[in-house]
């Protein structure tokens, strides 16, 4: 299957709670990490509900 690489561009401090988890459930941790994950739609939701936080690596 295809993966999607993202990468977290914003601290999340600051954030709802459901923000930080949802960013932990996708495996960021730090500023500029970047993760490698599944292309499902469950990730593509959990990537529209943070998309201030993170970006989409080609």
């Amino acid at each position: 299957m295809a993966t999607i690489k993202i990468k977290q561009i914003k601290s999340k401090i600051g954030a709802p709670v459901d923000q930080k988890r949802t960013l932990l459930a996708l495996g960021l941790h730090k500023i500029s990490q970047v993760v490698e994950r599944e292309d499902t739609p469950s990730v593509r939701g959990m990537i529209r509900k943070v998309h201030h936080l993170v970006s989409v690596l080609d």
